[in-house]
């Protein structure tokens, strides 16, 4: 049985981590760290306020780091140095250098290093990678995928929109998984740019974000996302000289291309599939979908995003 201690107790661990972590038949919930204790009391765990406190515990096999952006680095590397697994929330960090430090520490360990890039394990993105090598749409050219919403920057996730926190707006929080997932289709990003800007809501961090990326071979992937839209849209295209694949919704089940259409639904616990997969990669039965080694890439496309020059400055 593999201990696990969660880092942080906000929404995305309530609804997903922890139920996920409890399912699991390998996993036990061993432990929680929380500032607030009164927040782990429903689950009748171990408590501590502290990850430094909890490290020193040989018990503890993998910690899931949880925590806003600007902890990742320093609590996945203190992890690891104190021989623990780690599983950390996405994006992995606040800026390229931090991503590169993580890579490393956890290539220099002896530990499981990964990122809860989830939709990886999606079952219609495992389908598209197989139909897209099979040349389901002849040579794929351009991804288009938009996640378009409504966050005025208050409630319960107000600290997305404080760069001190979260790194930066869409781009790091919604982005980073579309991101993700263009180069979990077509492997290692070679040039990436994009535009930044505050259009309807002005605090700290953008309201949109457009990246665009290359990939080895022409392949060129567009990402917009924005917290301005009263419509919804989660949008994913991937378009070929033969045809044209659409996952839209990007979150729901359905799967067309040209020669067929296919209807594969995500787990009902998104990040059940993730867990059950770093386990697996903890036992040696199975790669690590997501590691900090891919998600790395993710974080570099973010930082050639963020420093691209604006329209003024090219002036």
């Amino acid at each position: 049985m593999l201990n696990w201690i969660v880092v942080g107790i906000g929404d995305i661990t309530t609804r997903r981590v922890i139920p996920a972590i409890q399912s699991e038949p390998r996993s036990n919930l061993y432990g929680i760290i929380t500032r607030t204790p009164e927040k782990a009391r429903p689950y009748d765990t171990r408590v501590w306020t502290t990850l430094d406190e909890a490290l020193g515990d040989p018990a503890i096999h993998i910690v899931y780091v949880a925590t806003p952006v600007f902890l990742h680095a320093s609590q996945t590397l203190r992890s690891l140095a104190a021989g623990k697994h780690v599983l950390c929330e996405k994006p992995m960090a606040m800026n390229e250098a931090e991503a590169r430090s993580m890579v490393e520490a956890g290539r220099k360990s002896a530990q499981i290093f990964g990122v809860a890039y989830y939709r990886r394990s999606y079952p219609k993105i495992q389908r598209a990678k197989q139909l897209l090598e099979s040349g389901a749409i002849g040579k794929p050219v351009l991804g288009e995928l938009t996640s378009h919403a409504w966050f005025n920057g208050t409630g319960d996730r107000s600290w997305l929109v404080d760069p001190a926190k979260a790194g930066g707006g869409p781009l790091f929080d919604v982005a980073s998984h579309r991101i993700d997932v263009l180069n979990f289709l077509f492997d290692q990003p070679v040039r990436a740019t994009g535009q930044l800007s505050n259009v309807v809501h002005h605090y700290a961090v953008e309201d949109n974000a457009t990246v665009m990326i290359e990939y080895a071979g022409g392949v060129r992937g567009i990402v917009d996302v924005r917290w301005h839209s009263k419509i919804s849209r989660d949008e994913c295209r991937i378009r070929g000289t033969e045809g044209e694949m659409d996952l839209t919704p990007l979150n729901g089940p359905e799967l067309s291309y040209p020669s067929g259409h296919e209807h594969l639904p995500p787990h009902a616990n998104l990040h059940y599939p993730m867990v059950q997969n770093f386990v697996d990669a903890v036992e040696g039965k199975a790669p690590l979908l997501s590691s900090g080694a891919t998600a790395y890439w993710t974080d570099w496309v973010t930082e050639c995003v963020a420093q691209a020059p604006t329209p003024a400055q090219r002036k």
